[in-house]
């Protein structure tokens, strides 16, 4: 079961996470530099923060605070997909890379929750 790994980087969903974030860095080095303390540092780290609170919650020892902190991630994943829309918006990535990044974050969500309901056997 994926909840008996060693390390946080050992877990699938925190491989895909963070090859969805280098994705993001690298769509958002094009972004416009009155972009870089806005969209472009949201979008990052909101992106960031999905891998992170993976990486947290492994770390965690209570059922419960496990739970909430991937919750957290779950949320992040959201806010991730809604900076994504906007800079799609603003025509800053084009539609083939939007659909490319949002799909793979609403699969890392939908991986997430198998994660969760699995921690709860």
């Amino acid at each position: 079961m994926s909840h008996l790994y060693k390390d946080f980087y050992e877990l699938d969903i925190w491989k895909d996470g963070y090859s969805l974030l280098m994705k993001v860095y690298y769509e958002t080095d094009s972004f416009p530099s009155e972009e870089k303390y806005s969209l472009t540092s949201q979008l990052r780290r909101s992106g960031n923060s999905v891998i992170a609170n993976m990486s947290e919650a492994h770390g965690r020892y209570y059922f419960k605070d496990k739970n909430r902190t991937l919750y957290i991630a779950r949320a992040e994943i959201v806010e991730t997909r809604s900076h994504l829309a906007v800079a799609f918006g603003r025509r800053y990535i084009k539609r083939e890379k939007f659909v490319e990044l949002n799909d793979s974050y609403c699969k890392l969500a939908k991986d997430l929750n198998l994660y969760i309901n699995s921690l709860k056997k």
